[in-house]
């Protein structure tokens, strides 16, 4: 059994670690509310926008064509994989790392070269690791979240995907469902897809049925509207996805340290009983010395 001195020691240093694990709680919470709030104003304007392209193409119809939405055979790809800057954050990262590990062995089963271009501290770490070579880890992009950071990202891909240096771009990261729910994602950022669908606010229901209203008139044209659309719904996308990856960082530390707290709480109790037990046994030992003496 430990001394009463080690006991109280390990109390201590439990108490402290306690103290660190609930103040990195509360800084997370706030952090996500702030992230929540971003990547909920962001979602509904990414939704509509999609929809409008959807539209647009439907519009258009089969004859549309555009470089960023040729489908070719994958000679050679980018894995853009986003996680986190900090750890404490629980499977978050591991969770992160596994899927682009996975995506990118999935792309090389299929003949395809592959690179990989990290968002986030701990992502690039393991990346440098097992050999993978990049020029940044673009770090400041979860620091400070900018669309025009993201969107210079996005420029380059899609600047290296039209002029056929790489045929494919995959987006790896942790979507925000919940506060309890993380799920990782994996999307293909290009080429990119646009399927006709409807749009519920520009659209009214007859007799049961949907019926498209179309109220308004586009200029220059479908066609030209559309491609000037499209990269900027490239973007965006990317974008959202930084913003997604940040709040499920956040709810992620956020469980993580209060899961701590709570391991935290129950080793003082154990600790603190431990203490008490201690101490009684050698206050015990003490008057027992003293009767014993007593009868000599």
């Amino acid at each position: 059994m430990p001394s009463l001195k080690e006991v109280k020691i390990r109390i201590n240093s439990v108490s402290s670690t306690r103290k660190i694990t609930s103040a990195m709680k509360l800084v997370a919470s706030s952090k996500l509310r702030k992230a929540q709030q971003a990547i909920g104003g962001m979602r509904p304007y990414q939704s509509r926008l999609d929809g409008m392209m959807a539209r647009l193409a439907g519009e258009v119809g089969e004859e549309f064509s555009t470089p960023l939405a040729e489908h070719r055979p994958v000679q050679r790809a980018v894995v853009v994989c986003l996680s986190s800057n900090s750890s404490l954050c629980g499977a978050f990262n591991s969770n992160a790392i596994k899927a682009a590990f996975t995506v990118v062995e999935s792309l090389r089963a299929e003949g395809a070269a592959v690179e990989v271009l990290p968002i986030g501290q701990k992502m690039a770490e393991k990346l440098k690791k097992s050999g993978y070579a990049f020029e940044s880890a673009n770090a400041s992009l979860l620091d400070k979240p900018n669309y025009g950071n993201a969107a210079d990202i996005a420029d380059q891909l899609m600047e290296r995907f039209t002029s056929h240096d790489i045929d494919k771009v995959v987006l790896v990261y942790n979507h925000f469902k919940n506060t309890a729910t993380q799920v990782v994602t994996t999307e293909t950022l290009l080429p990119v897809t646009i399927n006709e669908s409807r749009d519920e606010s520009e659209a009214a229901t007859v007799n049961g049925q949907w019926s498209t209203v179309n109220n308004y008139l586009i200029e220059p044209s479908h066609r030209e509207l559309l491609e000037s659309l499209l990269p900027k719904g490239i973007a965006l996308k990317l974008y959202t996805a930084v913003l997604d990856s940040l709040a499920a960082e956040h709810s992620a530390r956020v469980i993580a340290m209060q899961t701590a707290t709570d391991n935290a709480d129950q080793l003082l109790h154990d600790l603190t009983l431990m203490y008490n037990k201690t101490r009684q046994a050698a206050i015990t030992a003490e008057l027992l010395d003293i009767v014993g003496a007593s009868f000599q």
